[in-house]
């Protein structure tokens, strides 16, 4: 028990780095304050549908 080791991973730069790319194109887009909350609200939903069409069929149980 006493020779177990704990790895921990920190993921955190390449968050940060497409965070900062979501917001440049949220200003690229030239929306106002309001459209960019908008977006950010919105977003998340439209990207979901998106990628759920790419996933390939369950099979039926």
């Amino acid at each position: 028990m006493a020779d177990e080791k704990i790895k921990i991973e920190q993921h955190g730069g390449i968050g940060l780095l497409w965070i900062g790319g979501w917001l440049f194109t949220i200003g690229y887009s030239d929306l106002s304050f309001w459209q960019g909350i908008v977006a950010i609200l919105v977003w998340p939903y439209f990207l979901g549908v998106d990628m759920a069409s790419l996933a390939p069929p369950s099979a039926p149980s």
